[in-house]
């Protein structure tokens, strides 16, 4: 659990088309070939019966959405939350396809949904609402390698994704591509490792890449690079985490504020975010950290005064009602939608530097779409190469120390000689990917005087999305 947000049983999707079409005004496709890019191409809802631990039985209800069929399979996370609807499914998807045609993997968008509160129930019903949610999904031809692969999302894991490889395995054992139905497993089940901490880690690379521009960031009054910055986030989980994580590790930035849902943190002078979780580990709490101030009411963290704000929990936390308080320079989205339209106009007229949610956090689908690629090959990316680049270095460390003058100790050699990890591919590769991503965003929003780096994206993720549909022959 992040943070907690306001409640609304629809709009989010028209939240996203709003966007949408704000973006298509700079696009020349037809509006037929736009609409089909917009809407979404399937809604499965789902309601079947659970037994509870007392024996008891419960009716849940669940959705998958398919927002895309222009790249095959559909991709998108599954969540668990009471306060899931359809609206809000429909949503994710849609964002999924965008995400998906940013950062060019061949995926369409899609989004689960379970109505069940995580933290509530015990696992062995988790387990079951899990196996059974996937059973109804494969009747249906809502799950599979090539038709739609599920992973991790908002209250779900590693675990309920081994659940769902396993119900998958077993409805279908001729599937030699079984574990390509799911992304986000153990690593032990084939799953990828890096997966876990790639969207914060996506969310660091994106600030890292926005803040080195001196030219964007002058107006901001910001020197470029993110070392020494002051950062808030929001959200302690796993993308908020990461997120803080690596900002602080590598970015060299202080993080002045951390928000959760029983309040927040705030510490001028900085925190250290391991050092934070553990504490929450400990006493089930963030709050009472050594050295920070307890923020009592969680929302105002996101009006602490910093030079970059991380809404890394859920969507609408920052609306019309609190967008005139925010005092960061810089709103990058961890999350999906925490800012909605008006909020967001009301920063933009103020002259904050919007980092869009579908370019940002897109790091975790890099990451499973290298995962997917890994199990459909049966095959480790370092397997191939970690010993010939071995062989290689230490060559080159031999012609290196012909010369008399120098000479490594043994642990320089062993540092320099040893090839590449599965995770150094994973990692180099998703920074890579969101690197050209960015500069490919924002020449489009300065080339072409688009008014700010949203409907940038959305308008390259549109192009990239019709044009697909266009290459097929589906629009004459």
């Amino acid at each position: 659990m992040s943070s907690a947000r306001p409640r609304q049983a629809t709009g989010f999707f028209e939240d996203v088309s709003r966007y949408f079409e704000r973006a298509a005004r700079y696009t020349e496709f037809s509006p037929g070939l736009l609409e089909q890019v917009r809407a979404c191409n399937g809604v499965y809802r789902i309601r079947f019966p659970v037994e509870r631990d007392d024996g008891e039985i419960e009716t849940v209800e669940a959705y998958r959405v398919e927002h895309s069929h222009h790249r095959v399979p559909a991709k998108g996370g599954i969540r668990f939350s009471p306060d899931v609807n359809q609206d809000e499914t429909m949503a994710l998807a849609a964002l999924m396809t965008f995400k998906c045609a940013l950062v060019d993997v061949p995926f369409g968008g899609g989004k689960g949904a379970i109505r069940i509160d995580p933290h509530a129930v015990s696992e062995r019903f988790r387990e079951r609402v899990t196996r059974r949610y996937t059973a109804e999904l494969y009747k249906k031809n809502f799950i599979g390698p090539a038709l739609d692969v599920p992973a991790p999302d908002y209250g779900t894991s590693e675990r309920e994704m081994a659940w769902i490889v396993d119900t998958f395995q077993a409805l279908n054992p001729a599937e030699l591509n079984a574990y390509a139905c799911v992304t986000g497993k153990p690593v032990s089940l084939h799953g990828l490792p890096g997966r876990r901490e790639a969207t914060g880690r996506g969310v660091f690379y994106g600030i890292q890449q926005a803040m080195a521009i001196a030219e964007d960031m002058k107006p901001l009054g910001l020197e470029p690079g993110l070392a020494g910055k002051r950062v808030v986030v929001q959200g302690l989980g796993n993308v908020g985490y990461h997120a803080a994580h690596f900002a602080q590790t590598e970015g060299d930035a202080v993080i002045v504020g951390i928000a959760e849902i029983e309040g927040g943190i705030h510490a001028p002078d900085g925190l250290d975010v391991d050092a934070v979780l553990q504490h929450r580990r400990e006493t089930g709490s963030i709050l009472d950290f050594p050295g920070a101030q307890n923020v009592a009411n969680t929302a105002e963290v996101l009006e602490l005064e910093c030079d970059v704000l991380i809404p890394a929990a859920l969507e609408r936390q920052i609306t019309v009602e609190n967008a005139p308080r925010i005092r960061a320079r810089i709103v990058a989205e961890g999350a999906n939608g925490p800012v909605d339209p008006d909020g967001e106009a009301i920063l933009l007229e103020r002259g904050v530097f919007l980092l869009p949610d579908i370019f940002l956090n897109a790091g975790g689908v890099v990451a499973s779409y290298f995962e997917w690629v890994k199990n459909l090959s049966h095959i480790s990316f370092a397997r191939m190469t970690k010993r010939q680049q071995e062989i290689s270095n230490r060559r080159f460390i031999e012609m290196m120390e012909k010369v008399p003058w120098r000479r490594f100790s043994s642990s320089e050699r062993e540092e320099l000689i040893e090839g590449p990890r599965e995770i150094d591919f994973v990692r180099t590769a998703l920074e890579e990917t969101l690197t050209i991503a960015y500069h490919s965003i924002r020449d489009g929003w300065k080339q072409d005087s688009i008014p700010d780096l949203r409907t940038a994206a959305f308008r390259f993720a549109i192009q990239r999305v019709a044009g697909s549909y266009l290459q097929q022959g589906i629009f004459p």
